[in-house]
């Protein structure tokens, strides 16, 4: 098998045990820098031309983009998707997750935790903002920011006000984010790869500092989660898109609050604290999914005209709640039940004579028309008040 690991540097450690752990499996690994790249677009034919050449074929990708060549580093990804090459991560997850609002937005709409975040770009909305997440202190983070740099924690919200309008004075993005008192120096990140934690470490803050990464001096000791954390960090990065990650939590008093979820994690800290073989997890991982591909069933699914996948939610007005799966009707109006998902658990190709709770969400391939009529009415957005109502224009 051969695997291509897209890095800008073949010295780097990441990249060496990459190496190393592909090769241990007796695979063959090449590290190619990814601006070295051509993109070749042609009618059935996507292709890639590396430093002036022809690519040869792989396998597997195993991308290692970092913040700085991020457009380009994933449209190669996603050329190497198009040409049905397998990647460790895909364009679309190392896209959301790279930039944080984005991130927190997708994750916004599920029940995992996210702590209370603002972004604003009027004067006016700052302190509103700075309401809504519970008052000073707060977290203020700059969207484009790495390993800890761009992260101010202010104690009062004039000082925080000052910091944010002088940020966005000079063309930045700017995140307000409540300040977890409990949780101040130290956070956990669990390193995810396919469904489960391969690996867990809590980091803590040295001395004054607040930040607890590694790069500012953050001390690193092996953890093992509890079942909640696990769950949300996996979770965390099946919703962001990514198969291999670094989930940064928070331990706060109402348990897991996600900050990061980072789809290039380094390896070095995690594999020093824990002393586990990461890089051997993540090559055995993209092993088994070379030979067993995940796919993107709306792509795949929806090219059919009138056809398309959707997910429905069982309700207690809902026509499907009691009846099984096999008598719902669903199967002789043209729809396949692909999935059940109960409880946080999912089930694949569910049996005919599983019954149909209230809570259960099943993922279903058919007519849109169809579809569309088994859809509940969308509930009307509930409002928050601020304390006291905004001056008059």
């Amino acid at each position: 098998m051969r695997i291509a690991i897209l890095s800008r540097s073949s010295k780097l450690y990441s990249t060496r045990r990459m190496v190393e752990a592909v090769e241990a499996r007796g695979h063959r690994a090449d590290v190619l820098d990814v601006l070295d790249f051509a993109i070749s677009l042609e009618e059935e034919y996507p292709d890639l031309y590396y430093r002036g050449e022809p690519l040869d074929d792989y396998d597997a990708v195993i991308p290692r983009i970092g913040a700085s060549v991020t457009y380009f580093g994933t449209a190669v990804v996603r050329q190497f998707e198009q040409m049905d090459v397998f990647s460790a991560n895909s364009a679309l997850g190392i896209m959301n997750s790279r930039d944080k609002l984005r991130c927190l937005q997708i994750l916004s709409r599920y029940n995992v935790g996210i702590p209370a975040s603002e972004f604003v770009r009027r004067k006016e909305d700052v302190l509103p903002a700075i309401e809504r997440v519970g008052g000073a202190p707060v977290i203020i983070k700059l969207l484009e920011g790495t390993q800890g740099v761009g992260v101010i924690l202010a104690d009062n919200e004039k000082i925080a006000q000052a910091i944010i309008e002088t940020l966005q004075s000079t063309k930045h993005n700017v995140l307000i984010q409540k300040f977890v008192a409990e949780s101040k120096g130290r956070d956990v990140r669990a390193f995810v790869v396919g469904d489960r934690v391969v690996a867990a470490m809590r980091r803590v803050a040295q001395g004054q500092e607040f930040r607890s990464n590694v790069h500012r001096g953050g001390r690193a000791e092996a953890i093992t989660l509890d079942e909640r954390y696990e769950a949300t960090a996996v979770r965390a990065a099946q919703i962001v898109g990514l198969r291999v990650a670094g989930v940064d939590m928070l331990e706060s008093q109402d348990g897991p609050q996600i900050m990061e979820v980072n789809s290039s994690p380094g390896l070095e800290g995690i594999e020093g604290a824990t002393r586990i073989d990461v890089a051997g997890a993540i090559a055995a991982y993209v092993e088994d999914q070379v030979h067993f591909p995940e796919m993107d069933i709306r792509q795949r699914l929806t090219v059919s005209r009138g056809y398309g996948v959707a997910e429905l939610p069982i309700g207690e007005a809902s026509e499907l709640l009691g009846k099984t799966i096999a008598t719902s009707g669903l199967r002789d109006r043209d729809v396949l039940v692909l999935t059940l998902n109960r409880d946080g658990r999912v089930i694949a190709n569910p049996r005919g004579d599983r019954d149909l709770r209230v809570g259960d969400r099943i993922l279903c391939f058919g007519r849109l028309e169809v579809l569309k009529s088994f859809l509940p009415k969308r509930k009307p957005r509930r409002l928050r008040r601020l304390k006291s109502p905004p001056p008059a224009p």
